[in-house]
């Protein structure tokens, strides 16, 4: 017997034990199913005890997980009653996220939260990129963000919980007298010859330039020369404008004087958004966002691909157990 039962270890038991299925244990604690599964396995083996009998069609508990069953239910009530009481006596504090700029999937889910939850303080930081938002979780400093987390390392994922949020299509940012601007959509493969900013040389926004090359490779498109770090948006037009740049950008991006976006198809690149947290955090306006985020994704199709859409190799694997489907996703030579 461990020293100390992990309350999230417990409420993934209980959780499991009263829906009799994983799938929909994994649903009402808004999880991805193989993250469930992981906290089960854990247990069990801090317990040294299987917990519960599996079938293709059901899940039973053993007489070790009945024997838990109710020590679980007291130690998460008790659990509960301190949370609260906690609560109760202090203000909450405020909940800070990253949603990286004022347009977005971040920013749209930052705004219904906001209305769902107005007693929560929300506070917005704007951080470039999901790789430094990463490190800012994880040192206490930022609450939540939004990005790609097939980008990030698997020491950096270890410390931290991740919901998928919405599939976002991929677009290019172009003069408005570019050759390709009046299109109503841009074939990928009509960029050959092009040179576009993919935020090379911003170390904070590694998980972007990544799929960037990986989408790049094999049509003659190259990416702009490292830059150093642009901050803020009227510094990021200014550069863009200045330097003549295309953009690779999504459908939701800001408005810059004098370009037009584009969205990509032939195939249709898809930007894979996620809402990452630091592991076992818990906060009243965390649910609030994991709410709304849900909602929003089955209220407007967010997780739902496209035909002929395109993902890299290490988001097919990825997001396969929170989507599943994604990995009937088209796939080319060039997708590795």
């Amino acid at each position: 017997m461990p020293r100390d039962a992990d309350p999230r270890l417990l409420r993934s038991f209980l959780a499991v034990a009263e829906e009799s299925h994983f799938t929909r244990a994994a649903a009402r604690l808004f999880v991805a199913q193989q993250a469930l599964s992981r906290d089960v396995r854990r247990l069990e083996r801090e317990l040294g005890a299987e917990l519960f009998v599996r079938t293709t069609r059901a899940v039973a508990l053993t007489a070790d997980g009945a024997r838990l069953l109710p020590y679980a239910r007291r130690v998460l009530a008790a659990h509960d009653e301190l949370r609260a009481a906690w609560v109760g006596g202090a203000e909450e504090r405020p909940l800070v996220v990253d949603i990286s700029a004022p347009v977005g999937t971040g920013a749209r889910v930052l705004a219904a939260a906001r209305a769902e939850a107005p007693g929560v303080e929300f506070v917005a930081r704007y951080i470039s990129g999901l790789t430094g938002a990463a490190a800012e979780i994880l040192a206490g400093r930022v609450d939540v963000s939004f990005g790609r987390v097939a980008g990030l390392g698997p020491e950096v994922l270890a410390g931290l919980d991740h919901q998928p949020v919405r599939f976002e299509r991929m677009a290019v940012l172009l003069d408005a007298g570019h050759r390709l601007a009046g299109l109503a959509e841009v074939p990928v493969d009509a960029l050959a010859g092009e040179t576009l900013y993919v935020a090379a040389g911003n170390p904070a926004t590694l998980e972007w330039t990544d799929p960037a090359r990986r989408l790049f490779a094999g049509r003659g498109i190259e990416a702009a020369a490292p830059f150093p770090e642009i901050a803020g948006e009227e510094e990021f037009v200014r550069v863009v404008r200045k330097r003549g740049w295309s953009v690779l950008a999504s459908t939701d991006f800001m408005e810059v004087p004098g370009m037009v976006v584009r969205p990509l198809t032939a195939p249709v690149p898809l930007a894979p958004v996620s809402m990452v947290w630091r592991a076992g955090f818990s906060h009243p306006g965390l649910g609030a966002l994991r709410r709304v985020a849900d909602a929003a994704a089955a209220r407007r199709g967010w997780l739902t691909r496209p035909p002929r859409s395109w993902l890299p190799e290490p988001d097919l694997s990825l997001m396969e157990p929170y989507a599943p489907g994604v990995g009937g996703l088209r796939r080319t030579s060039r997708d590795t």
